[in-house]
C-alpha cells in the first residue's frame, strides 16, 4: 500500500493510492481516535484496519482524490526523531577517507530539513560544498525498545527514498556533522511512504541518483554494513523508538566529496534519487 500526504488548509493529511484515486482516511481515523490530530502520525495497527476497510470496498466515490490535483507534502511529515546513519555501505566509507565502522554512525537531522515533495532546494548563504545522498527511509510504525534483530522488521510501516542533502565544509567545520545535514530543506523525500508488507526485503533494492541527467551512485541496499533490522535492533538499546520516527539508513559511493575533482552542486542544478519499488524525487537546487 503506498501512502502520501496532502495538503488542505495549511494541514499535511493522509491518503492511500488507489486505482481509483487518492483516498481520503480522515474520516476513519477520526472515527478511531477520538483526539485525533492530522500531525498524528500512522501506526501499523491502522494501516492494517485501513487495509481490510479499503478490501471491504470503503472507497466512496466522495472520498477520492485526484492525484495530480494535490499539493503533495513529505511522506513522513511530522517525525518525532530523525536518525541518519553514517558510512554504512563500504565504498562509500572507502571514498570519504573514513574507516568502515565496526558500530553504526549515529547522527541527526532536524525537522526543518523537510519539504514538500518535487519542490525546490535553497542553496546558501552560508556554505558552499553542496552535496547529493540518496538514502533509503525506513518508518517507524510501533513503539519499541529493546528489540531483538530477528524482530526488527515487524516494526517497520513502510519505506520511502530520500535525498540527505549535505553542505560539506558545514559539516567538517566540527566533529559534529549537524550543522552541514541540517540546513533548511535538506531532506526531499519521494512521494509515497510504500508498507513494508509491499517493499519486502529491505536489503535488495536497488537506488540511484543522478545530476543533471548524468548517473552518479548506482548501488543495493545488499551491500549496507549493517542492515536495516541491526540498525533498529542497534538503536532500540539506547532509545525508543516510536511511530512516525524516520531512520536514514546511508548512502553508497558516487557523492561528490569522493570525487577527485569535486565540482560541487549550484543553483540550476536537477538532483534525482530513485529506489526500487519506492519511486524517485527530483529537485532542483536554486
Amino acid at each position: 500500500m503506498k501512502i502520501l500526504y496532502y495538503r488542505k488548509e495549511n494541514k499535511l493529511y493522509p491518503g492511500i493510492v488507489t486505482n481509483e484515486g487518492v483516498l481520503d482516511i480522515t474520516d476513519y481515523l477520526k472515527a478511531k481516535h477520538a483526539d485525533w490530530r492530522p500531525e498524528d502520525p500512522l501506526t501499523l495497527e491502522d494501516v492494517a484496519e485501513i487495509k481490510k476497510q479499503v478490501a471491504n470496498g470503503i472507497k466512496e466515490p466522495a472520498k477520492l482524490l485526484r492525484e495530480h490535483s494535490l499539493s503533495i507534502g513529505p511522506c513522513v511529515p511530522h517525525p518525532s526523531k530523525i536518525i541518519c546513519i553514517g558510512l554504512n555501505y563500504r565504498r562509500h566509507a572507502i571514498e570519504s577517507g573514513m574507516a568502515v565502522p565496526t558500530v553504526p554512525v549515529v547522527f541527526t537531522k532536524y525537522s526543518n530539513t523537510l519539504t514538500d515533495y518535487g519542490h525546490d532546494v535553497p542553496l546558501g548563504p552560508v556554505g558552499v560544498e553542496f552535496d547529493y545522498e540518496v538514502e533509503l527511509g525506513v518508518v517507524i510504525g510501533k513503539k519499541c525498545k529493546h528489540v531483538r534483530r530477528e524482530e526488527a522488521l515487524d516494526n517497520v510501516l513502510g519505506y520511502c527514498v530520500a535525498n540527505d542533502l549535505s553542505c560539506r565544509d558545514l559539516q567538517f567545520m566540527s566533529s559534529q556533522w549537524l550543522m552541514g545535514k541540517s540546513l533548511d530543506a535538506f531532506l526531499p523525500l519521494g512521494k509515497y511512504l510504500v508498507t513494508a508488507d509491499e517493499v519486502g526485503d529491505p536489503q535488495s533494492l536497488q537506488l540511484t541518483c543522478s545530476l543533471n541527467g548524468e548517473q552518479r551512485q548506482n548501488s543495493n541496499t545488499v551491500d549496507m554494513v549493517f542492515t536495516v533490522a541491526e540498525i533498529i535492533a542497534f538503536l532500540t538499546e539506547y532509545m525508543t523508538l516510536e511511530p512516525g520516527d524516520l531512520i536514514l539508513t546511508g548512502t553508497p559511493e558516487g557523492v561528490i566529496m569522493g570525487m577527485p575533482r569535486k565540482e560541487w552542486m549550484k543553483p540550476g542544478d536537477v538532483v534525482r534519487v530513485e529506489i526500487e519499488k519506492l519511486g524517485y524525487t527530483e529537485n532542483k537546487m536554486v
